[in-house]
């Protein structure tokens, strides 16, 4: 068992029995599932419209290739400079060449998972340079020494009075200020940072390839802001998130509202396609968007599993998981967390020190149900599962232990053996873990078999 498995399933025996905590994400899950309902009301098919952007997003998947290269040609012309990333480490070592070049001191950033992926913030600092989270979830989490909780809600697990906790703490603020006055503080800290910053990084929802630009959809406008007060603009995106062209934004920003946050369309949503032009008044002199791979072409290049790929982050699938409902988002130990971090998680890294992560599932199918671009979630954990076991990612005793079971499915003179007492005893008795959070096995007197015989006079 990998450290990380041992990790997770210690974490997760902990907050599964977190009564505070449960209540805390179902407070704030019930007021998602409150609104996703009506946002879904703007479409006059929303199977449909998922069925068409699924589509859309294979087109993209399979003609990746094109689509990077075509975005990287029409980018260029406009004077962003394009750069390839294959791994973490490269792209951090391209972000500090640049800082390096402005001799920039401090950054301004804007919610991206991506950089949480790559550690950038935790990188900067240990170049003695300052990272400012300006997503006011992601500022909370940044203030309180914790990485992001969800996808799309990075604070979701804390209440306003944790949050006032927080700012009171790190901030020297009245620890009983309301919602409305820590925005204030937090707007008043963070627009300080917006005049200093030499350079703003921000992620992207969509990359453009026919026009070369990248779209950024938020609620805050902290992102226009960190791309139009410094001088120089980074873009770090995963390749993945191309779209073929423009016009695919019409079906794509209204899908990422709905399934992320119950809006018909986000307050913000901007296309940028280039540095400050010519005859421009405003806006970066300096733009670098950096293409990272990061593990994502090992998911490229499974068939089966290459799906994953059109996942647009809206985070759906993890505010319909009962298990993630149960254990939290900081429990998986990864970027990505939920179902759709457990079906890509052990692809980005290690297939052995993660597949973990894909038996933490009931299996319901409700990920896949809910799935924006109706991604078979349930059916790709399964995969992985299976996957695993294929590369010899099994250890010698869960090996025997499904040997011996498909012998004795398959003989039904064994399936017969022992008493109803006798097979109650071995379970309880010799399978691992079984009662440490689950009651006794109790097995029927009558197996179905013999029930079978009686009823039938066989």
């Amino acid at each position: 068992m990998s450290e990380q498995s041992l990790d997770f399933n210690a974490k997760s025996t902990i907050k599964a029995a977190d009564r505070d905590h449960r209540r805390k994400i179902n407070f704030n899950m019930s007021r998602y599932n409150a609104v996703v309902p009506i946002g879904k009301q703007q479409f006059t098919d929303v199977h449909l419209a998922r069925e068409k952007a699924k589509n859309i997003k294979w087109k993209a998947i399979e003609s990746l290739d094109k689509q990077l290269e075509n975005f990287e040609m029409q980018i260029s012309r406009r004077g962003a400079k394009v750069i390839w990333a294959e791994t973490a480490e490269e792209a951090l070592s391209e972000i500090l060449k640049i800082c390096q070049a402005k001799k920039c001191s401090t950054i301004v950033k804007s919610k991206s998972m991506v950089t949480e992926e790559i550690h950038l913030n935790r990188f900067l600092e240990q170049n003695g340079i300052e990272s400012v989270e300006t997503d006011l979830g992601e500022y909370i989490q940044q203030l309180d020494g914790e990485p992001p909780y969800h996808i799309v809600t990075p604070a979701m697990h804390k209440s306003k009075e944790d949050v006032a906790r927080v700012f009171a703490h790190k901030l020297g603020t009245n620890p009983n200020l309301t919602p409305t006055q820590l925005t204030l503080v937090a707007r008043e800290k963070l627009r300080e940072k917006y005049t200093e910053a030499q350079i703003g990084i921000t992620g992207a929802n969509f990359i453009i390839a026919d026009i070369g630009g990248i779209a950024v959809t938020e609620n805050e406008g902290n992102a226009r802001l960190s791309t139009a007060f410094p001088k120089t603009h980074i873009v770090i995106v995963g390749i993945e998130k191309v779209l073929p062209s423009v016009t695919d934004l019409a079906l794509f920003w209204p899908l990422l509202a709905t399934y992320g946050t119950g809006q018909k369309v986000t307050v913000y949503n901007s296309i940028i396609s280039g540095p400050r032009q010519v005859n421009e008044n405003d806006g970066p002199t300096e733009m670098y968007v950096i293409l990272l791979d990061n593990g994502r072409t090992n998911l490229l290049a499974n068939e089966k599993s290459r799906e994953a790929l059109y996942c647009i982050r809206c985070g759906a699938c993890l505010n319909a998981c009962p298990v993630y409902k149960n254990i939290g988002g900081h429990t998986y130990g990864t970027t990505y967390s939920g179902p759709i971090g457990s079906v890509i998680t052990p692809h980005l890294r290690n297939m052995d020190e993660w597949k973990h992560l894909s038996y933490a599932s009931s299996l319901c199918g409700n990920c896949t149900e809910v799935c924006a671009v109706k991604i078979n979630l349930h059916e790709l954990l399964l995969e992985n599962r299976h996957e695993a076991v294929d590369q010899g990612n099994a250890s010698f005793g869960e090996k025997m232990a499904w040997r011996f079971w498909k012998k004795a499915m398959l003989n039904r003179r064994i399936m017969n053996m022992g008493s109803a007492p006798v097979k109650t005893w071995v379970v309880n008795s010799f399978v691992k873990d079984w009662k440490k959070n689950r009651s006794e096995l109790q097995f029927p007197k009558k197996s179905f078999n013999q029930l079978w015989k009686e009823r039938n006079n066989q």
